[in-house]
């Protein structure tokens, strides 16, 4: 108690508002991202209320409550789920990316089949040649993108995914 006597307004203030403001980040959270978080059932509950709440007002209030229920949990645990998450969704993107990457080259020209073929030996290269083939096909005719749908399919298959630990990308 003398602690908290001790410590000024201003900084009793900014400490309520850094709560807020990471309490408003838990309502951002997927139901799976919610339940997977290490907090008491009346914040997890507070959070989900925040949810469904659509006036302003009446937001701005949950989120001080929710901010008033966070000062009796340990945020430092919560902030490090959040960022080992905000990490695997990162990890996640790149790889995309990647994958996104291999599939221009492919279509672009038909030299990046040895190079993915070095890259990744399981690579199935008379396969990635004729989508490949077929998308341009596809693009000189006007036709919908199946063959480009599927050649990104068939790379993500073979590049393997990072390890994402995030239960928003369970299943």
């Amino acid at each position: 108690m003398d602690q908290e006597l001790s410590v000024s307004k201003t900084k009793r203030k900014q400490r309520m508002h850094e709560l807020q403001a990471l309490g408003e980040t838990l309502t951002r959270l997927s139901e799976a991202q919610l339940a997977a978080l290490a907090i008491p059932e009346s914040l997890r509950d507070a959070v989900r209320e925040a949810k469904r709440i659509r006036s302003f007002e009446a937001q701005r209030r949950q989120i001080q409550y929710i901010g008033r229920l966070m000062r009796e949990v340990d945020d430092g645990l919560i902030r490090e789920q959040l960022a080992m998450w905000q990490g695997s969704a990162a990890r996640h993107t790149a790889w995309l990316h990647t994958v996104e990457r291999w599939r221009a080259r492919l279509i672009e020209s038909d030299a990046a089949l040895t190079e993915i073929k070095r890259a990744y030996p399981a690579a199935d290269t008379g396969r990635l040649r004729a989508l490949a083939r077929n998308v341009r096909i596809e693009r000189e005719t006007g036709k919908p993108p199946r063959a480009f749908r599927a050649l990104f399919q068939e790379l993500k298959r073979l590049i393997p995914a990072p390890d994402i630990g995030d239960p928003s990308h369970a299943g």
